[in-house]
């Protein structure tokens, strides 16, 4: 199953609604398309040094303060033991690739 959408809450963002839709649904992971291939270790955009990581814990997201979602979102996520995976949604099949176990991402898992 796919879900999409947000809480229709002001201040909880789409992340923070994946999230908790995820728990509640006992989800295997969470799959996060975005502006960017991964996490960084700052703003790609802005950053030509920032370093893209292959894979991070929850603990380790909330403690650099990487702004790939929102800290409550993240720690929801950790406490429920599921697993986020960031990719982009601007690559052609980058979904399908992801799913499959191959693409560019990165995975944030304990």
């Amino acid at each position: 199953m796919v879900f999409v959408g947000g809480t229709g809450n002001p201040f909880f963002t789409t992340d923070s609604g994946a999230a908790l839709r995820a728990a509640e649904m006992q989800c295997d992971g969470i799959f996060k398309g975005t502006q960017v291939d991964g996490v960084y270790s700052a703003d790609p955009k802005k950053d030509p040094d920032a370093t893209r990581y292959d894979k991070l814990s929850h603990q380790d997201v909330l403690a650099r303060g990487l702004e790939v979602m929102d800290a409550a979102a993240i720690a929801l996520a950790r406490d429920n033991r599921i697993p986020v995976i960031v990719f982009s949604i601007h690559e052609p099949g980058a979904f399908v690739e992801v799913l499959t176990g191959a693409g560019r991402s990165t995975l944030i898992a304990d």
